[in-house]
């Protein structure tokens, strides 16, 4: 399937001009379809929202190495349904050359709340720097080690009129030493708002063809697709879920 046909009909807009919306404070919801739906979504989202350019390219490539402790407390933490959970990642956005230290917080409000450093490259390691960083955004020193890469290309969107992104991910690949998967034919959408109340045309469009709102995160997801025997009892409808797709 060429999608770069698809992105053409879409209006293009600059790092520089997105800043307004980086939303690191935030609202979000995910939804995972078969790339067989991406073309009729991109036909009718063409009119609503203009799409990243980065170096001339509307697909850009992500490489991310997440970061947990060795019994997995942030896997675990998602799993149990506790609020005020955290996610510890270098991420490396390849188009534009920049790598951050991210640390993500999931609020008992719903919200997702981003903090960043910029670092010179991904380590698999986390120096001193690092480590006080963490601590700090955390609240609390924690004991990290890598965990595993995941890796895919990201269509960015940005809604017209409100104050909304919309991230479209593709080809995700995941690896850990000599364990590698991929969830290919999958497509991982989110839209991000600063009030979950905001009108969403990609939300209306989805539910055309039936794609519904879901709560995933793509570490657990491939956490557990390295390590079928790591704790996911809640997560079993998500995991069918995947695999299904995977399969159709």
């Amino acid at each position: 399937m060429n999608i770069n046909s698809y992105l053409d009909q879409f209006s293009s807009v600059s790092l520089d001009e997105i800043k307004n919306v980086q939303l690191m404070n935030r609202m979000d919801q995910k939804f995972v379809f078969q790339m067989n739906d991406l073309p009729f979504l991109l036909n009718e989202l063409s009119d609503s929202y203009n799409i990243l350019e980065v170096q001339g390219q509307k697909i850009q490539r992500y490489k991310s190495l997440y970061f947990d402790t060795e019994d997995k407390v942030f896997f675990l933490q998602h799993h149990n349904s506790r609020v005020n959970r955290n996610k510890v990642r270098f991420r490396e956005y390849v188009g534009s050359g920049l790598v951050f230290l991210e640390v993500k917080l999931k609020n008992n409000k719903g919200k997702t709340i981003k903090k960043r450093v910029k670092v010179d490259s991904i380590s698999n390691t986390l120096s001193k720097d690092h480590q006080d960083y963490v601590e700090q955004v955390i609240g609390k020193k924690m004991d990290l080690t890598p965990q595993h890469w995941i890796f895919f290309d990201r269509i960015t969107f940005v809604d017209k009129l409100y104050k909304e992104r919309l991230t479209i991910d593709l080809n995700l690949e995941f690896s850990k030493e000599k364990k590698n998967g991929s969830f290919q034919n999958i497509v991982v959408a989110e839209i991000k708002t600063e009030r979950s109340s905001v009108s969403s045309v990609f939300k209306s469009v989805a539910k055309e063809k039936y794609i519904k709102p879901i709560r995933l995160s793509k570490y657990c997801m491939t956490t557990i697709g390295l390590d079928p025997s790591v704790k996911h009892n809640r997560f079993k409808e998500k995991v069918l879920l995947i695999n299904k797709l995977k399969q159709l």
